[in-house]
């Protein structure tokens, strides 16, 4: 059983987790600019800030960590036991705000890419390739990264 962490220390290491240039998302932005896809970061006048815009090939790619944004059966997600209903809020927050911003991107034209911190931990040359595979595609989404390691592209 892991050791108890004190509260002040807990807070300290949670203050301190980024939103931005995340390791995940450096090794995804590494992966495009070396395959030859340029790309803006982090742009604050579309829904949601994605973490890259690809306007060339109207495409939009969110890097989720599977903690903080719920992602349902990754060996990665688990609820703290500290304050249990505090984090199941903020995490279905997350979860729904990540819903309408995927329609909003989607009623204005971006095709979008979701790519799991787990499809990157995990199997992070088979994703990565997909994910190149999808933005020089014309598919509207792909999601990479399922609680079981595989790869979907959902029809739409």
């Amino acid at each position: 059983m892991a050791e108890k962490i004190a509260q002040e220390t807990r807070s300290r290491m949670m203050a301190g987790i980024r939103g931005e240039n995340t390791k995940p998302e450096l090794i995804v932005r590494s992966r495009l600019h070396a395959d030859g896809l340029r790309f803006r970061l982090h742009d604050r006048e579309l829904p949601g800030k994605p973490d890259l815009v690809l306007r060339r090939w109207n495409a939009l790619v969110f890097v989720h960590g599977c903690f903080w944004h719920g992602h349902g059966g990754c060996k990665y997600f688990r609820l703290p036991r500290t304050r249990p209903e505090f984090w199941r809020q903020k995490i279905e927050g997350n979860k729904a705000r990540d819903l309408r911003t995927l329609d909003a991107v989607a009623r204005i034209g971006w095709r979008v890419a979701i790519v799991w911190e787990c499809a990157i931990r995990d199997d992070c040359q088979q994703s990565l390739s997909k994910l190149v595979s999808f933005v020089r595609s014309e598919s509207p989404h792909v999601e990479i990264g399922s609680p079981e390691g595989a790869i979907s592209v959902p029809d739409e």
